[in-house]
């Protein structure tokens, strides 16, 4: 090789690079920021006339004037709360297990690693998928106990506050696990990232002073994980409420004037609710969508905001 013919790049070359996409990467962020505010300025001009205290309490109606998202908001509310208390225990449970329990034998370590593999692939399945699921699994139990209106099973009657009847039917019980499906693989995976993110060295302190794998996890690792997890958590959530798809599969587009009372109730959710307003012909209940879809967006952040918070809050450097 003729070294002598061998001539380094320009340092002005490198820099006019080097400037050109810092150019580039700056311009296809304002013009992504700068779609999304036109997108949430024209919701806005359409749907703050109508947002007021009464929109939060009243029930849909054949009347813009008088259509609330009251029943939704609600919904909403019972689902997501099944929702986490379903797939949150069940999904740091997971994490906890595949990351400070591995397996030393090679035929368990490739059957950990398949179950790994599989939940990452979960991840990226549409959601549509798991509403179909949870309408074989939990609506219709794969019809072997009864049907959705002639149940198999029931305990109490449907106005006491903890009846119960199998299958699970169009209720809030069955649209919360099929969410739960929805989030897990997120759940599983954040609160593995959070366990990973932990020092090797607090592991290895705690068992060296005697303490067992379970203490060593409880007192050890799972507290200083356990920012990362509230924060992949929440986030989870935020979009568990947002997902139409499955909700759709398994409450279908219902007129629903009133609150769940118990975990079988029929229900709707303000993403539902939102794409029945949009579906009418009637440009004012154009307007009331607009403004369901305000109050979705708040809820969402103020979901995003105390992910933030939590984590700031808790957040402690790891010595």
């Amino acid at each position: 090789m003729n070294r002598g013919a061998y001539q380094p790049r320009s340092r002005m070359r490198r820099l006019l690079k080097d400037r050109l996409f810092v150019i580039l990467c700056m311009i296809g962020a304002s013009l992504s920021l700068l779609a999304l505010a036109i997108l949430l300025g024209s919701i806005l001009i359409q749907g703050l006339g109508h947002l007021d205290l009464s929109f939060f309490k009243d029930v849909p109606s054949a009347k813009p004037a008088k259509a609330g998202i009251g029943p939704a908001m609600w919904g909403s509310i019972w689902v997501c709360a099944a929702c986490a208390l379903a797939a949150l225990p069940l999904g740091v449970g997971t994490a906890i297990f595949l990351e400070e329990f591995k397996p030393k034998k090679p035929w368990v370590r490739r059957l950990h690693g398949f179950l790994q593999l599989n939940i990452t692939n979960l991840a990226g399945v549409p959601s549509i998928v798991y509403g179909i699921l949870g309408l074989t699994v939990f609506v219709q139990l794969f019809g072997i106990v009864g049907n959705t209106n002639d149940p198999g099973f029931t305990f109490g009657s449907p106005d006491n506050w903890y009846y119960f009847q199998l299958p699970l039917g169009r209720g809030v019980l069955a649209g919360g696990l099929t969410l739960a499906l929805v989030v897990l693989p997120i759940v599983i995976i954040a609160s593995q990232e959070a366990l990973r993110a932990v020092p090797d060295s607090l592991r290895e302190a705690a068992l060296a002073s005697g303490a067992t794998r379970w203490q060593m996890i409880r007192q050890m690792t799972l507290p200083a994980a356990v920012p990362g997890i509230m924060t992949g958590s929440i986030l989870a959530m935020s979009r568990a409420i947002g997902e139409a798809a499955p909700m759709l599969v398994i409450a279908g587009v219902v007129y629903i004037t009133f609150t769940p009372q118990h975990l079988m109730d029929e229900f709707t959710v303000m993403p539902l609710q939102i794409y029945n307003w949009a579906g009418l012909p009637q440009t004012e209940f154009h307007k009331v969508a607009a403004t369901g879809i305000i109050v979705l967006l708040a809820v969402l952040l103020t979901f995003n905001a105390l992910a933030v918070f939590i984590r700031q809050r808790f957040q402690q450097p790891l010595q």
